[in-house]
């Protein structure tokens, strides 16, 4: 397989070095408080065998990766919502179950991998808080040194595990935004790789192998797959995976893919609605999609545009409502910005075929955020001395 990277605007090619991340082109039109422009994509060429794996689809050789295993994550079955919903092939992909507990270790994986292939040491980036935590951890299974720009709010959970990891951690006077851009300053000044989220387009290539996944354990590809969006860079992710293996014939088609946003962090829903992206402030309970700026969100509005996705939007309350519903029902724990998904599924389930296979991506463990978490639960606050009470 030979690999290259591609400009999503342009189509001009680069080889895949360090010093290509969005297209040097293209970038020059970039204009304030829009996405990023020129956000590059690796392309591949040549032939599938019957039997893959992942690391065959990817532009990294196996032996750069980090001995942490990342990915293959479980696809529940959940038969109580099931049976309550009458889907009956409905499935949940569990990616809270990757090391660091969230689903962008995808990702901080292979931009791992690509430093160590290059002989790179360091790797900067913002977060809201999962993807710092999972450089964090990933490039400490590797000997790399991580350094974070982390949003003042960001949950105090998510903080502690990036500290225990090792990285140094920079807190920010101000939200995502304002951590990403000084991340990238940081990186002009000190070098290194930035993983960024689009910005850095390996980003976006190690999310596409929960698609790759889905497809080897389902043995075909889902008719609908609800993903919550931020920065867009997921939803571009499953994209690539599904074209991917649409381009070498393991698919037929490109599956419907609902994104799910915050009613109050919906800058992506409002682009797909309007045609334009403003810049309004937000905040909400799931903080891993709480973005003002979708940096990626130029490349997600067209693939959606492309291959009839949807956006829909949800308030925090119902997303609180489907992370608690979700747990008591299944007993998976999964944080808001993977409760929102299952949210969006609850909101629209009934313009859906029953019989359809429809997937739900839970993007991250429920104890990342435990304090948001408590909102949708009633905790005990009268102390029992005996069992007599209570009885």
């Amino acid at each position: 397989m030979e690999f290259s990277y591609r400009c999503t605007v342009c189509n001009a090619s680069y080889d895949i070095t360090p010093n290509h991340t969005v297209c040097p082109v293209c970038t020059k039109h970039q204009q304030k408080d829009q996405p990023l422009t020129g956000v590059l994509e690796v392309e591949l060429k040549g032939t599938l065998d019957k039997e893959f794996t992942v690391f065959d689809l990817l532009p990294v050789e196996p032996e750069y990766f980090p001995p942490i295993p990342v990915g293959n994550s479980p696809l529940w079955e959940p038969e109580n919502i099931r049976r309550t919903t009458g889907f009956k092939r409905l499935f949940i992909k569990d990616d809270g179950s990757n090391p660091t507990s969230s689903f962008k270790d995808r990702a901080s994986f292979l931009v791992s991998a690509a430093a160590k292939k290059f002989g790179i040491k360091d790797i900067t980036l913002a977060s809201t808080g999962n993807a710092g935590s999972s450089m964090a951890g990933i490039g400490a299974a590797a000997g790399q040194r991580i350094t974070l720009f982390l949003p003042e709010n960001a949950p105090a959970a998510k903080l502690v595990q990036a500290l225990q990891y090792g990285a140094t951690v920079h807190r920010v006077n101000g939200n995502y935004d304002m951590a990403y851009d000084m991340s990238l300053e940081f990186t002009r000044h000190k070098g290194g790789i930035n993983r960024n989220t689009a910005y850095n387009p390996l980003t976006i290539e190690g999310k596409k192998t929960v698609s790759l996944e889905l497809v080897n354990q389902l043995g075909r590809a889902p008719d609908v797959l609800f993903v919550s969006v931020g920065d867009g860079c997921i939803l571009s992710g499953i994209y690539k995976g599904f074209r991917d293996l649409k381009k070498l014939g393991r698919i037929d088609s490109v599956p419907k893919i609902v994104g799910v946003q915050a009613e109050t962090s919906d800058a992506l829903f409002r682009a797909f609605t309007s045609g334009k992206f403003t810049n309004i402030p937000t905040s909400t309970v799931a903080d891993s999609i709480c973005v003002d700026v979708p940096r990626n969100g130029v490349h997600a509005l067209s693939q959606l545009k492309q291959f009839n996705g949807e956006m829909v939007t949800v308030s925090d309350t119902e997303i609180i409502q489907a992370q608690a519903s979700l747990s008591s029902s299944t007993g998976l724990f999964t944080e808001p910005a993977g409760a929102a998904a299952f949210a969006g599924f609850q909101k629209i389930a009934s313009t859906l075929d029953s019989n359809d296979v429809v997937v739900v991506l839970t993007t991250g463990n429920g104890l990342k955020d435990s304090t948001s978490a408590a909102l949708g639960i009633q905790v005990p606050e009268n102390l029992i001395n005996s069992v007599e009470e209570i009885l």
